[in-house]
């Protein structure tokens, strides 16, 4: 019938492929949907404008069901035709001010987050739905307005807590300081310490002790008196400073009777002070030895200590343990000491220990008693000491122990 008709009908052919045109660099949204910013961005991207059919750019016209042209006749697409996203954010809507302040609504502090500017869209058009998280305000410049906030600097109640109120870290270390049980702890620690340490090196001792309130000057500059003096004193006071200067006692080298003995010792004082080796005021202590007849043809040697602190007002004396002689001995001594000895009143020119020195071999005069009891003059001396600060200590006012 078509042939009948007159007219002729040409066989379909395949569709040209279209152009390529630059219009068109991604997938495009349909209308009515919201744009948002790809997960991998801080910020959010701005929204894209669409441009009506007027754009300069010519738009890639779709019609269709081939994306051919549209046969004669065919009616136009519906709504405007939108154009591809820009290939980069735009240069234009936005502006910067130079006189910006950055650190507004930050308690005057730099942010810590970069800042980023606010772009300005066109206005939104008809059937298209904004996101109401990319829209910010801007007038007049760059006047941003973050969503991150910064609290304000408030000050630390930890720094301004009062030291002094009680249940406070002075208060206690006051209360542990003040604790008997600590205190027995530490004593007990400090003086295995110390132990430990003069064992290891007995020359520590006087180093580890010396010091404190308590000082004290031994007439005499021997060491078997000095430091049994010192050791005691330290051991009564936990801290003393002994020292010893020489002296002379003005009487016979070897004291005869209790009277002698008390009278050297108590004339080494007198004889620091007559020269201004030590003050008025400065405690002393004075080691004398004597020897005495208690009953007869029964010689004993003995040690006289005073104790003199006119500062305070304390004198003490006490006396050292009785080491036996044999009556040769101090009849040799009478004997070597001549009859118009000027100073025979009180007692004898040559030593006990000399005597013993010469009769007793490995005997030495300075320490005979180690030889015949056992015990050494240094700790005899030492027990006399210990008991003469163990007195004075009572006798001090408590601000001075």
């Amino acid at each position: 019938m078509m042939e009948e008709s007159g007219i002729e009908s040409t066989p379909p052919t395949t569709p040209p492929p279209p152009p390529p045109s630059s219009g068109v660099s991604g997938p495009q949204s349909p209308p009515g949907v919201s744009s948002f910013a790809p997960g991998g961005f801080s910020s959010p991207v701005p929204p894209v404008a669409l441009t009506s059919m007027q754009s300069s750019a010519p738009p890639l016209s779709l019609s269709g069901p081939y994306g051919g042209p549209a046969p004669l006749g065919a009616a136009a697409p519906l709504g405007p035709v939108l154009s591809a996203p820009p290939m980069g954010p735009p240069s234009t809507g936005f502006s910067v001010s130079a006189g910006y302040d950055i650190t507004r609504g930050h308690a005057g502090r730099t942010p810590q987050t970069p800042l980023m500017p606010s772009f300005s869209s066109a206005s939104p058009m008809p059937g298209i739905i904004t996101n109401p998280m990319m829209q910010q305000p801007v007038s007049g410049g760059l006047d941003v307005s973050s969503p991150i906030t910064f609290p304000e600097d408030t000050e630390d109640p930890r720094v301004a807590a009062d030291d002094s109120a009680p249940g406070g870290l002075w208060g206690f270390i006051k209360g542990v300081a003040g604790n008997h049980m600590v205190k027995t702890v530490l004593d007990k620690t400090k003086h295995s310490v110390e132990s430990m340490i003069t064992t290891l090196d007995p020359g520590m001792a006087p180093y580890i002790k010396s010091g404190g309130d308590m000082d004290v000057v031994v007439t005499s500059d021997k060491e078997v008196k000095v430091a049994a003096v010192r050791d005691a004193f330290q051991e009564v006071f936990g801290l003393a400073m002994v020292t010893g200067e020489a002296s002379q006692s003005n009487i016979a080298p070897q004291p005869l009777g209790y009277a002698a003995g008390v009278k050297g010792a108590q004339e080494r004082i007198d004889s620091l002070r007559r020269a201004a080796v030590i003050h008025e005021k400065q405690p002393v202590v004075s080691v004398e030895n004597f020897i005495a007849e208690l009953f007869p043809d029964k010689w004993f040697d003995i040690g006289c200590l005073i104790l003199d602190d006119p500062g305070n007002g304390i004198h003490l004396e006490t006396f050292t343990q009785a080491t036996p002689v044999a009556l040769e001995h101090v009849q040799q001594a009478q004997a070597l000491t001549p009859p118009d000895y000027n100073l025979r009143w009180s007692g004898l020119l040559v030593t006990v220990g000399e005597v013993l020195e010469r009769n007793v071999p490995n005997v030495s005069r300075t320490d005979w008693h180690q030889a015949f009891t056992g015990m050494s003059r240094r700790q005899m001396i030492y027990s006399a000491a210990k008991a003469l600060a163990g007195m004075y200590k009572q006798r001090l006012p408590s601000r001075t122990v």
